[in-house]
């Protein structure tokens, strides 16, 4: 299969409402893509997208409605970033997080096949690789996942890798990181950035569960963005991670963000929650190897950023 340049692209993004999904169509736009979203505006946001964006507010459940959009607008390249992401959730209630985030890429992936497209997947390193992967983990060590969520992904996964073998398509699954940037909702389900960074902009302490030393790989949202854009156009399918490389602790992340509010941050500490690891960085060599990707924004420059956003009363077309 041939694909498309950027600014001859037809793509389709599923949660392109979201966070990362509203600046990655926008980065689209801006290559000369012509771009549809799909987004049930349960979490995402209407306003985060260009007033005249083609929006169908369909759910990726819904495998007659996904597949007439797909037959309509013909994609070449499908963007999934739609999902149940609260780690916490799926503790609670895996089967709807199976549904949504196994159940929808299949049905994803068969409507993608009636028009030939392919399927760049966002899937999770953090919550991928388990408690004795080494550190930082490369895509060669054996998921051992600690919460359904991440289950759930690596399953989805390997549907792309089966319809790869099956059908000889070039499906792709990018492993990402803690993802973090302007538009991540501070009262949403997912983001500690955002999240201690509207506490503390509001006269609050953030709470910290467990003692604070847990570390994850906090990956800036443009630099995302751009690991997405690369993977659409490689000739090949593949799964790469998508991240630093460094573990950044949550005590750390609070003195960054001291740093950003220029005041001391001291937190609640609170007890620690199933499924969720104490360590987490990713390798991401090969995305450099394969992809010519790497990321370029310091956390202390990312972090410096959400302030802003914060402070500026949060716009949900703020750029990164």
């Amino acid at each position: 299969m041939i694909r498309p340049r950027l600014a001859a692209m037809r793509a389709l993004v599923t949660g392109g409402a979201g966070f990362i999904g509203s600046q990655l169509t926008d980065a689209l736009i801006a290559q000369g893509a012509t771009v549809t979203v799909l987004d049930t505006l349960t979490s995402g946001r209407r306003e985060r997208l260009p007033e005249n964006l083609d929006l169908r507010q369909v759910d990726i459940t819904d495998a007659p409605a996904v597949t007439a959009v797909m037959e309509e607008i013909r994609p070449e390249v499908v963007f999934h970033l739609a999902a149940q992401i609260d780690v916490r959730a799926s503790v609670t209630d895996p089967a709807h997080d199976a549904a949504v985030n196994i159940g929808g890429t299949i049905t994803l992936l068969e409507a993608a096949r009636t028009v030939n497209a392919r399927l760049v997947f966002a899937s999770t390193g953090g919550a991928l690789y388990g408690m004795d992967a080494p550190i930082p983990s490369n895509e060669k060590v054996p998921p051992a996942p600690e919460a359904p969520y991440g289950t759930a992904k690596y399953c989805a996964e390997q549907y792309l890798a089966l319809f790869n073998r099956l059908y000889g398509t070039q499906h792709v699954a990018l492993r990402l990181g803690n993802v973090y940037g302007p538009r991540q909702d501070p009262a949403g389900e997912a983001g500690v950035v955002s999240i201690f960074l509207g506490r503390v902009h509001d006269g609050h302490r953030p709470t910290v569960f467990g003692d604070g030393t847990q570390t994850r790989d906090y990956v800036y949202v443009g630099d995302v963005v751009t690991a997405f854009l690369a993977a659409s156009t490689h000739p090949d399918g593949g799964v790469w991670n998508i991240g630093t490389g460094r573990e950044t602790s949550v005590l750390d992340l609070i003195k960054h963000i001291g740093q950003a509010a220029d005041h001391e941050v001291t937190p609640v500490f609170a007890p620690a929650r199933p499924g969720e690891l104490q360590r987490s960085a990713l390798d991401a060599t090969t995305a450099r190897n394969d992809l010519g990707w790497f990321p370029v924004t310091s956390i202390a420059e990312g972090i410096e950023r959400v302030y802003v956003w914060v402070r500026d009363g949060r716009p949900d077309r703020a750029t990164s």
